[in-house]
């Protein structure tokens, strides 16, 4: 009987030992990440939807339960206007036939924000002040001189404006009054609302390869190198045409110290804007977005990457000095675009995919085009900075599945995750598949 008893008491700690590892096992495949999620809430595309309080709060209430610890809030869209009062903008006053609400939009949102325990951060596109498609902005009223001058292959070089596929009217990095009056607004926000928990700079960048041929820009690359450029812009690029309407750049014997100095201009403003802002208010958090395709960005003269790493070890278009300015050490909040739809790097080899991405002249292709790739790839240039993984949600109407793997993809493999736009899942009504991604991601 004791025998009996022994044995028992032996298979009942067994047990206990064999349920204890299921629920370790279980635990650790569900385990919560404690990374950040970041919902971008875009200014045009909402504008309506949000000039009312209690679509704030539902939406804002709606985002926490999902595991979002973020709320990315637009308030100056590409037109230049602002979603505040302001000293230095016009305010955007309605959108498409929409009014604007008859209260503090930002403030609002901060206030509801804490009080359901996500951060704020105000986004806003810096060097663009216009809307082509509408012939809308501080462009278009009274600050023509501000718009980027482009190189096109057919017309020569002329204002960004008279682009009219581009949607967005790009300005000149270099212009000083510009530069001045978009400081002065990312100082009045962190200062006007003193309680935001930061600022994500978007469109940080030249508008592309065509981007900028002004009078400007050319002085200032000639002070650069040290010398006159006897062909402006051919010794540059020239452009060739490729297949139908397509052209293709030609890099000039300059093009390499051009792609350098352009990249130094952004770096330069980068740090410029991080010190007004943390002088403004130390205690917010100095972000940027850009996209992930770091094998092309230099076309945008955007080198995001870490300055302990050497891109012309790996890519020919950077010079030995391309590395002095990488940006990432100035960034405290980084999101940056995984915007793919094969997720794995099996899936990609499988689809072999070109990818044309909206900022590049060329398609592009090898296993940074895929979310799982793209990760890997940015976690060497970004050395020990962190990056948010960035995912846009209408690419996945057709397929909303993957939308749940993209979310759970980009959480595992980044440091967090960055959802573009809240508008999408909800006019899709997509919010099972972001709480399946969240979930399988670990946020939930």
């Amino acid at each position: 009987m004791k025998l009996l008893k022994q044995s028992t008491i032996l298979l009942l700690a067994l047990m206990a030992v064999f349920t204890s590892c299921a629920k370790s096992k279980e635990m650790s495949v569900n385990e919560k990440v404690d990374k950040p999620a970041l919902m971008w809430f875009d200014a045009e595309a909402n504008f309506s939807r949000f000039s009312h309080k209690d679509s704030i709060d539902y939406y804002l209430q709606k985002i926490k339960s999902l595991g979002f610890t973020h709320a990315i809030v637009d308030v100056r869209p590409i037109t230049g206007e602002v979603l505040y009062d302001s000293e230095y903008a016009p305010r955007m006053e309605e959108w498409k036939g929409a009014p604007r609400g008859d209260f503090d939009y930002l403030g609002y949102f901060i206030e509801q924000g804490h009080k359901y325990g996500l951060e704020i951060h105000a986004s806003m596109n810096v060097f663009c002040a216009g809307h082509n498609y509408f012939d809308r902005g501080m462009v278009y009223d009274g600050h023509a001189d501000w718009a980027s001058m482009v190189y096109t292959p057919d017309k020569g070089i002329i204002p960004i404006t008279k682009e009219k596929h581009k949607y967005g009217a790009m300005i000149n990095p270099l212009n000083a009054e510009y530069r001045t009056h978009i400081l002065n607004i990312m100082k009045e926000i962190v200062t006007k609302y003193p309680n935001i928990d930061g600022l994500m700079l978007d469109r940080v960048r030249y508008d592309g390869i065509s981007a900028d041929f002004s009078p400007i820009s050319q002085r200032a690359f000639e002070e650069y190198i040290g010398q006159k450029v006897n062909r402006f812009p051919e010794d540059i690029l020239t452009w060739e045409k490729a297949k139908k309407d397509r052209y293709t750049p030609i890099y000039g014997e300059l093009a390499p110290q051009w792609f350098e100095w352009r990249t130094k201009v952004i770096t330069d403003f980068m740090g410029e804007a991080r010190n007004e802002v943390k002088q403004a208010n130390p205690n917010v958090t100095f972000g940027t977005y850009t996209g992930a395709w770091y094998p092309s960005y230099y076309e945008v003269g955007v080198n995001f990457a870490s300055n302990q790493y050497d891109p012309s070890q790996d890519f020919q278009w950077a010079t030995p000095n391309y590395k002095n300015y990488g940006y990432a050490e100035l960034i405290d909040l980084y999101a940056t675009g995984n915007y793919y739809t094969d997720i794995t790097i099996d899936e990609y080899k499988k689809n072999n995919r070109s990818i044309w991405n909206e900022t590049d002249s060329q398609a592009q292709s090898g296993t940074w085009y895929c979310v799982e790739g793209s990760c890997q790839h940015l976690r060497n240039i970004m050395k020990d900075n962190k990056f948010m993984g960035g995912i846009l949600v209408d690419q996945f109407y057709d397929n909303p599945k993957k939308l749940t793997q993209t979310i759970a993809m980009n959480l595992k493999e980044s440091d967090g995750l960055m959802v573009f736009d809240i508008v999408h899942i909800i006019d899709k009504g997509l919010w099972s598949e972001v709480e399946d991604g969240m979930k399988k991601g670990g946020a939930l």
